[in-house]
């Protein structure tokens, strides 16, 4: 995979280089609560910039029909990109049209511009070879050099991920090299003890690289609203916690297994409860009830994991070498039930060894509650991906930038 290092020392001052980024950031209304995807890619950005290139900058933000959507436009994403550069950054209103044309004609040496929302074409996500082809084709009418460092997208066979690298002389971005560095720690150069944490919604997302994980991890911890089939699994009455009754005979094959080959499993031994979802936007104090895992009454839903499993799964992190966490503990973004995601960051904070957050809602969660990304040895700007890439799939988009 050529890195923008070797892009850069052939040189690629008044080159229009398009760089794919990840800029999905979340919103809320056209305000950016977390810009951390767009600081994960200036430094390729600035770097090209400062060699004299002609950066055009693209992404998809969250998932608009193939069609244009204001609430999906990409112009708060350039606002700030402009801001932590420090200098205007152009904003074309389409992705190939007249708008992105002249934008990018427009361009000096050393200058950025962003386009709007890749998904805002058909062609970007469309199954069909030659229709994704054929806006690759446009893509690359744009550019002279593709720089590919959208990570939390190279899972993803689209057009501006798999396509245009075929079309264009190619290399990997900073942010991409450094991510597919860390990964390779997690599976080829593994320092043991290898403890992973497993949260989130839904286990059916993650039986795929649990089932890798298996055969790897010393210790696997599970939370989130998964740890409810796990319980149930066992036999625990869970009464309204989220449930996928349909992974249940997957989940009590993996504990089986987990037996067999000597790894820890570890599932909640507490967890917090209420009678209802809490209310997200006012905060209202939910007023939990801590119970025994075993003991979830019938009109009660599980919402974070309790304080007692808070101290177990600190034990279980204090050793480890290698730590790989995907998924909060419970539903973070309120103060009452953010606890179990709290004290699993904490414990990663004091860690000793190298510690990887996996991307999506553990990352958001890191900035929400406020401790200092520096504390960890890694967070990704992928969650997808990098578990597809634990999984062992070849993923489309680091596939497309090998030569």
């Amino acid at each position: 995979m050529k890195t923008i290092d070797e892009l850069l020392s052939e040189g690629v001052s008044g080159k229009r280089v398009f760089v794919r980024a990840d800029l999905n950031v979340p919103l809320d209304g056209t305000t950016i609560t977390d810009d951390g995807r767009i600081r994960a890619v200036l430094p390729t950005v600035k770097a090209l910039a400062d060699a004299g290139a002609r950066v055009i900058v693209a992404s998809h933000l969250g998932r608009p029909k193939g069609a244009p959507d204001p609430a999906f436009s990409l112009a708060p994403a350039a606002t700030r990109l402009g801001e932590l550069l420090g200098t205007d950054v152009p904003f074309a209103t389409d992705t190939v049209g007249e708008s992105a044309r002249s934008t990018v004609a427009a361009l000096a040496d050393g200058q950025v511009a962003v386009v709007e929302n890749l998904r805002f074409n058909a062609g970007e996500t469309s199954k069909d070879d030659a229709e994704r082809g054929a806006f690759a084709d446009q893509l690359a009418a744009l550019a002279d050099l593709y720089i590919g460092d959208g990570f939390g997208a190279v899972h993803r066979k689209h057009a501006s991920v798999y396509d245009l690298p075929a079309r264009l002389p190619h290399a990997a971005g900073y942010l991409i090299a450094k991510e597919v560095a860390v990964l390779k720690k997690l599976t080829e150069d593994l320092q043991r003890p290898y403890v992973v944490a497993l949260g989130g919604a839904k286990v059916s997302d993650k039986l795929a690289v649990i089932d890798q994980l298996l055969g790897k991890a010393d210790r696997i911890l599970i939370g989130g609203g998964m740890a409810y089939t796990f319980l149930k699994a066992k036999g625990y009455e869970v009464g309204k916690s989220l449930l996928q009754e349909d992974q249940i005979p997957a989940v009590q094959e993996y504990l089986e297994r987990a037996e067999k080959t000597g790894v820890e499993l570890v599932v909640p031994v507490d967890a917090l409860t209420a009678t209802e979802f809490p209310d997200l936007k006012t905060k209202a104090p939910a007023h939990p009830t801590t119970v025994a895992a075993d003991a979830i009454p019938a009109d009660q839903m599980g919402l974070d994991i309790g304080p007692e499993t808070c101290k177990l799964y600190a034990s279980k992190l204090a050793d480890a070498a290698t730590v790989f966490w995907n998924g909060p503990m419970g539903v973070f973004e309120h103060p009452d039930y953010a606890e179990g995601t709290k004290a699993v960051a904490q414990a990663l904070v004091e860690s000793k060894g190298f510690t990887v957050v996996g991307g999506g809602d553990s990352a958001a969660a890191v900035r929400t509650l406020g401790f200092d990304e520096t504390a960890f040895g890694h967070i990704s700007t992928g969650g997808g991906a990098s578990l597809e890439y634990l999984e062992g799939k070849t993923l489309p988009g680091l596939a497309a930038l090998e030569d």
